[in-house]
């Protein structure tokens, strides 16, 4: 999946779960290829998405992203660009992959639905944590390349 950057990402910030995600994501965006536009406040309103017809319900349902050239990209989609931007390209291989991809496309709503509930269980440190292990090691990777003893697949 393409997207030109910088990716817009519209996500529910009074959310612990969601919060922890998407800022461990923007804190290892070395490239500031991802935007971060909290739609949970009751008035929310976004030119871009009056004009795509996307109502404020939609984006507390499901996590949206526009990018640079206007394309708007919902649900697993969002997080498999998002780690891309991030630099977590193994994360973002694992929602991309095509046999577990139907897998994530049926749990994500659930998600998504019942995400105040699952940061009540401190599931968002966990999953911050995760994040943040991830890129820690993905830019070890990188600076690993950056002295020529990198081990590229």
């Amino acid at each position: 999946m393409n997207a030109t950057w910088p990716l817009v990402i519209y996500y529910d910030a009074s959310c612990p779960l969601c919060r922890e995600e998407m800022h461990a994501l923007k804190d290892h965006d070395a490239q500031s290829r991802l935007t971060l536009v909290d739609a949970s406040p009751p008035g929310f309103a976004d030119v871009h998405l009056d004009a795509a017809g996307i109502a404020r319900a939609d984006l507390m349902r499901l996590i949206h992203a526009r990018d640079a050239a206007g394309r708007w990209f919902i649900g697993v989609d969002v997080f498999e660009l998002a780690y891309a931007a991030a630099g977590l390209h193994g994360m973002a291989r694992l929602w991309a992959n095509p046999r577990l991809r139907p897998l994530w496309n049926r749990l994500y709503p659930w998600v998504a639905r019942l995400r105040q509930p699952l940061s009540w269980l401190r599931l968002n440190r966990a999953y911050g944590w995760l994040v943040r292990r991830a890129a820690t090691r993905a830019q070890a990777r990188a600076a690993a390349c950056a002295t020529g003893r990198c081990d590229l697949p």
